[in-house]
């Protein structure tokens, strides 16, 4: 099975790329982010045609997630994070597919930081942590896919020192990952490149796609009982290279 993440940076006016990108690459499961689109606004009927079936949990202009899947339809067991009923933006969605729990997140960015964004952020964190915690205990194989909006250790980020008071790789959010991962969460792709620099991320500004200035962002975090059956991973950059696409490159897994 080949599981991916795409974070589209909006549905509809990418969705030609997005179906390219679907017919190329034929992933089985892919979680989207940054729909920026409404529910009623999702294109789910071109993606039909494509061949997959999807849940979304969609809000005007910002945000969204979706799960697709190819040649069948997820089975949606929950919409929104817990740990907050206040909390109207849509960041995650999860539905199970051929026995496997895929939890699709789309993580605040938090800039600027310090001040209310980025204290959202921590709290979404902290949300975000108590409820892996709670899948981990299912003893499910389960996947914890999307946009993390953080860089985990100093191999994901071009230039770290110029990143160091920005709200992607401050210490507090480097440590809430990895307290994340040390729930007992794998990090897919650097359980297989431990020391390899890998980024899925790279800005319009100042040529940073042309200058590999880039940024590993997209995250899998597998449980312990998904882990042995993971096979392979990469990312799809050339898909960065493509008129019009999206900042981020699809990132993929094989199990």
């Amino acid at each position: 099975m080949k599981v991916a993440t795409y974070n589209v940076n909006g549905i509809n006016g990418r969705l030609e790329l997005l179906l390219r990108w679907l017919s190329e690459a034929r992933p089985d499961v892919v979680c989207l982010q940054e729909l920026k689109a409404p529910d009623a606004k999702f294109p789910h009927r071109a993606l039909e045609r494509a061949g997959y079936g999807a849940v979304w949990h969609g809000q005007t202009s910002w945000n969204g997630v979706a799960i697709l899947a190819r040649d069948r339809e997820p089975i949606e067991t929950r919409r929104g994070l817990p740990g907050d009923a206040h909390d109207q933006q849509s960041r995650y969605i999860e539905a199970a597919i051929d026995g496997i729990i895929f939890g699709c997140l789309y993580l605040p960015n938090g800039n600027p930081a310090p001040g209310p964004k980025f204290n959202y952020k921590l709290r979404w964190f902290k949300r975000l942590q108590d409820y892996a915690a709670g899948l981990l205990d299912l003893e499910l194989k389960t996947a914890l896919i999307g946009d993390f909006n953080v860089m985990p250790t100093d191999l994901d980020v071009y230039n770290p020192e110029r990143w160091a008071d920005d709200a992607l790789f401050r210490p507090e959010v480097r440590r809430a990952y990895a307290n994340l991962v040390d729930q007992g969460w794998t990090d897919a792709l650097r359980h297989l490149y431990p020391q390899q620099r890998l980024y899925t991320f790279w800005k319009y500004l100042r040529n940073a796609y042309a200058r590999d200035a880039g940024l590993r962002i997209d995250h899998f975090l597998l449980s312990p009982q998904l882990t042995p059956d993971l096979k392979r991973a990469g990312i799809d950059r050339f898909v960065r290279e493509w008129p019009h696409t999206s900042d981020h490159a699809p990132v993929w897994i094989d199990i």
